[in-house]
C-alpha cells in the first residue's frame, strides 16, 4: 500500500494559520457555515473561546483584548456584519485596532431568504468605505496564503480585516 496525502480542510488549515500568527482568543456568535471552524477552534485547548450575545460586543472584546496585549478574531456570518459598522467606524478605526474578522457569506449563490441577499450587498461597500481591508477566499488553496496575509497585514498595519469565507470555499447548505 501506498502512503496516502491527507489534505486539511479549509477549517484545519485556518486554525493552523491562526496558530502562527500567536491568534488564541476567539470571539464569535454561532453559525452554521462556520462550524467547522468552530468545531476545530472550540476541540483545541489553545484557544479561548468567548461566545458574545451580539457581533459588536465580538469586536469590542477583540479590540480590547489586543489593548490588554493578546490577539484576537471574531468569527460571524454576513447578516451578523451589518450589527458592526458602528462599533468598526467608533473604535477599530480611529483607534487603529486590528480587529480582524471572519465572514461566511451569505446572501449569495442560491440563498433564499431575501434578508441575506440584502446584507450581502451592503457587506463589501460598508468595508471600502470605512477603509478596511477584505478579501473572499474562494478556494481551499487560498486559505493559508489569504488568511496568513490578512492577518499580518493588519497586525502589521494595526487596522482592521475582513476575510470572507464565500459559499464556494465552505460549501455549506444555507
Amino acid at each position: 500500500m501506498g502512503s496516502e496525502v491527507v489534505k486539511e480542510d479549509w477549517a484545519e488549515i485556518f486554525v493552523r494559520v491562526l496558530k502562527s500568527n500567536e491568534i488564541d482568543l476567539v470571539a464569535y456568535v454561532p453559525d452554521n457555515v462556520l462550524r467547522p471552524l468552530i468545531d476545530a477552534i472550540e476541540a483545541d485547548p489553545y484557544f479561548t473561546v468567548v461566545l458574545p450575545a451580539r457581533e459588536e460586543e465580538a469586536i469590542a472584546i477583540v479590540a480590547g483584548a489586543y489593548m490588554g496585549g493578546r490577539k484576537g478574531i471574531t468569527l460571524m456570518q454576513t447578516s451578523g456584519f451589518a450589527t458592526v459598522p458602528n462599533a468598526l467606524a467608533s473604535l477599530a478605526c480611529p483607534f487603529q485596532l486590528p480587529v480582524v474578522m471572519v465572514v461566511s457569506e451569505r446572501g449569495t449563490i442560491g440563498e433564499f431568504q431575501q434578508g441575506q441577499a440584502m446584507v450581502c450587498r451592503t457587506m463589501r461597500p460598508v468595508l471600502q468605505s470605512l477603509g478596511i481591508e477584505h478579501f473572499a477566499i474562494q478556494d481551499r488553496s487560498q486559505v493559508e496564503f489569504v488568511a496568513d496575509g490578512m492577518i499580518r497585514q493588519a497586525f502589521a498595519t494595526r487596522a482592521p480585516a475582513a476575510i470572507i469565507l464565500s459559499p464556494l470555499l465552505t460549501k455549506r447548505p444555507h
